[in-house]
């Protein structure tokens, strides 16, 4: 894959998605709280599993955590499995963060080819989109190189794509880790195209890696990536903020630690919601700070 040049401002004087994420961990805390309402979780708030409790629970994490955090995280099978209303009530709530100053990291894992990744960039990196976001998940496992479309999109706007790298899921390990024949890891190869896109962007690329924080030593050179670090996979899901530096390593102060249910199970008081945010971002300042 070809290596573009790293760059701090996107289309004009847009600027970069890893110069507003940079920012916003400072200003805000290094925090990203996913947006996943599966249906336990809509019961556990008293809601009901339709496109009405959906709302209910999208607009109280909203007002809670909006102008607070400094990434949200919004799942979009979630929203998706409801329909066309469903997706009006995602479009909603991306709306509604933006407006609160959250950049919005859609969680969609999307990846193809040729036309087909293009139209899911201009789905979610094109500000013309009503499903306009700051950053997409994506995956390459059809190669990296057929993300191009969204990398390109992402850098004209000033968005952001984060790449799924090493995930959580016991099954990925058979896939991320396998070597190839130059003896790298799927993974490491991944990273290193990653890197690539990356290199010269200051103070932060605007590539990401998805890497759980649940996946223990990595065994991949995290050094060069110069982009953001997702770590999904802390609290319910079984992972601490300690867990960052053994996963991390020297890594740690381009990581953005990712919680869910760690948060939302506190819900639906809005108070709650914003002290369990607290606690989230003091843990994961206090761990990062070690680095």
């Amino acid at each position: 894959m070809e290596a573009r040049p790293g760059r701090e401002e996107g289309k004009g004087d847009m600027e970069s998605f890893g110069a507003r994420l940079h920012r916003a961990m400072d200003e805000r805390g290094p925090l990203c709280v996913g947006i996943d309402p599966h249906p336990a979780l809509l019961s556990r708030w008293g809601l009901d599993d339709d496109v009405a409790g959906l709302d209910r629970f999208a607009r109280t994490v909203v007002d809670a955590l909006g102008d607070r955090v400094a990434v949200v995280k919004p799942q979009s099978a979630f929203f998706e499995r409801f329909g066309s209303q469903g997706v009006a009530v995602l479009e909603s709530t991306i709306r509604q963060l933006r407006n609160l100053g959250s950049l919005v990291l859609l969680d969609a894992k999307r990846g193809d080819i040729g036309s087909t990744v293009q139209a899911y960039a201009s789905a979610y990196l094109d500000p013309s989109s009503p499903m306009y976001v700051d950053a997409v998940t994506a995956s390459p496992f059809l190669g990296v190189g057929s993300l191009a479309p969204m990398f390109e999109l992402a850098a004209e706007h000033g968005g952001g794509v984060f790449v799924l790298a090493l995930t959580s899921n016991p099954e990925g390990a058979s896939v991320q880790r396998a070597r190839g024949a130059d003896g790298r890891s799927v993974a490491q190869t991944i990273l290193d195209e990653i890197s690539q896109l990356n290199a010269g962007a200051e103070p932060l690329g605007s590539v990401g890696a998805v890497i759980g924080a649940t996946v223990g030593e990595t065994g991949c050179d995290l050094s060069a990536v110069n982009g953001p670090l997702l770590a999904p996979g802390l609290g319910a899901q079984g992972a601490t903020a300690a867990d960052l530096r053994v996963v991390f390593g020297s890594a740690l102060p381009a990581v953005l630690p990712a919680y869910s249910r760690e948060v939302l199970g506190a819900g639906p008081d809005p108070d709650a919601l914003r002290a369990a945010a607290d606690r989230a971002v003091a843990e994961c300042r206090a761990v990062l700070a070690m680095s």
